[in-house]
């Protein structure tokens, strides 16, 4: 086995199971969920076991509770191949009434009939996403989400990623399986995982058949919309320009195929108490689990990215969001962005559970800083203090080396220098 990297959902997974009686760590393939959950099990059942598999799937018809012996928490690996445990689960749990019996994963979410009783009071779900910056080592750290919601003042910090191998990054993404792997083995690697994503996973979810040819165009339209509103019916129109006969409603079905594989992951957008009537506009953005799909859909290299800002522009902010969810997720937060009827918007809206917030603006260069600025002091003067409180902080993320508090207050800090 290689190098364990440290996941942040390490220490929320362990939090879970000191008060629940089983754990659901869902999440796309590829992203760690097995390792990190052996990392916690005293026991296993990998159903997925080729010279086991069709012997577990029969005893989970017959008698699922035959599967759950064993030393606890024991570990039940994409327990969807066998839904009847997801019951069986919920009625041990109650039975023994104490926590931390099972840590279930799950690479896709099934049927609602599959979970039709929601295990609520049981079953706790956690989401694991590919690593973030910080956690495959490409982050030093220096600057913390924690800290901005909390004391932080001045900074002072700098980058030790360049924009080439944050340009190599991005397209590698936060996989744990390429970690340190060289590039041509990255691209053949990311290849054959979206080849598995259109040819397999997409079927699996539900046994429905779907054309693998248009998957790979849908991915294609998505990629080419990335970090933007487009509605679905400018994917459908899209793929039309592509000679395919295909109805928004098909669109629409593959795309939720999509989303219960944890390969798209939408950023909604943020409803706030407004000082005046602002009609806001609150269409989902465009995302992958990981920007990297994209690079792999449209088939783009490091160099390519460089050649062509534009591009690597909206990755990276596609790369942003990705970091900062997986940062918020363990301050129990979550991220939306923001727009309103004047077309004023801002990239990353972080709002706590205990109703602090901060505005983010993300630019991959220096030459937009200022109007980034302008554009956070703007939502600032439109938001309804009273209600939502001030922000915690407003903040300018980059690519670039070098971190600082603006004399405004407004914080401008690389990603590569941001943590949880």
């Amino acid at each position: 086995m290689g190098e364990y990297y440290e996941r942040i959902l390490d220490g929320i997974l362990q939090e879970y199971l000191e008060y629940v009686g089983a754990v659901l760590i869902e999440g796309t393939k590829w992203c760690g969920k097995t390792s990190t959950a052996k990392r916690l099990a005293s026991s296993k059942l990998l159903i997925q076991d080729p010279d086991e598999k069709d012997k577990i799937l029969a005893t989970a018809m017959i008698k699922p509770s035959l599967l759950l012996d064993g030393d606890t928490p024991r570990l039940l690996d994409e327990w969807q191949l066998a839904p009847n445990l997801w019951d069986a689960v919920r009625y041990e749990v109650d039975a023994r009434q104490a926590p931390g019996q099972f840590i279930l994963t799950g690479s896709a979410s099934p049927s609602d009939d599959a979970t039709r009783h929601s295990g609520t009071g049981r079953i706790s779900r956690v989401l694991m996403r590919p690593m973030s910056l910080y956690e495959s080592k490409e982050s030093n750290g220096k600057v913390s989400l924690e800290g901005l919601f909390g004391s932080l003042d001045n900074i002072g910090c700098k980058s030790d990623l360049s924009i080439e191998r944050l340009a190599m990054t991005l397209v590698r993404g936060g996989w744990p399986g390429l970690i340190g792997i060289p590039d041509r083995g990255i691209h053949i690697r990311m290849r054959d995982h979206l080849n598995s994503i259109v040819n397999s996973d997409v079927y699996n979810v539900d046994g429905i058949t779907r054309n693998p040819t248009l998957i790979k165009e849908l991915l294609r339209s998505i990629s080419r919309n990335i970090s933007t509103s487009a509605s679905i019916n400018t994917i459908w129109k899209d793929l039309r320009g592509g000679d395919n006969v295909i109805s928004d409603r098909t669109v629409a079905n593959y795309i939720d195929a999509l989303r219960r594989i944890f390969i798209v992951e939408d950023l909604p957008g943020w409803s706030p108490a407004m000082r005046s009537k602002t009609a806001l506009r609150t269409s989902h953005k465009w995302h992958f689990v990981d920007p990297s799909l994209a690079a792999a859909a449209l088939r783009l290299t490091p160099k390519m990215l460089m050649e062509d800002f534009n591009t690597f522009g909206l990755l990276f902010e596609s790369l942003c969001i990705r970091d900062l969810r997986i940062y918020s997720q363990a301050l129990d937060g979550e991220v939306f962005h923001y727009r309103d009827k004047n077309d004023l918007e801002v990239d990353a809206i972080i709002r706590l559970d205990d109703g602090r917030w901060g505005a983010i603006e993300i630019k991959l260069g220096s030459s937009e800083i200022d109007v980034a600025a302008k554009n956070l002091f703007k939502l600032k003067s439109k938001i309804d203090e009273e209600k939502m409180g001030q922000p915690s902080f407003l903040m300018v993320l980059t690519g670039t080396e070098y971190g600082y508090k603006r004399e405004d207050g407004i914080y401008v800090i690389p990603i590569a220098c941001l943590k949880n």
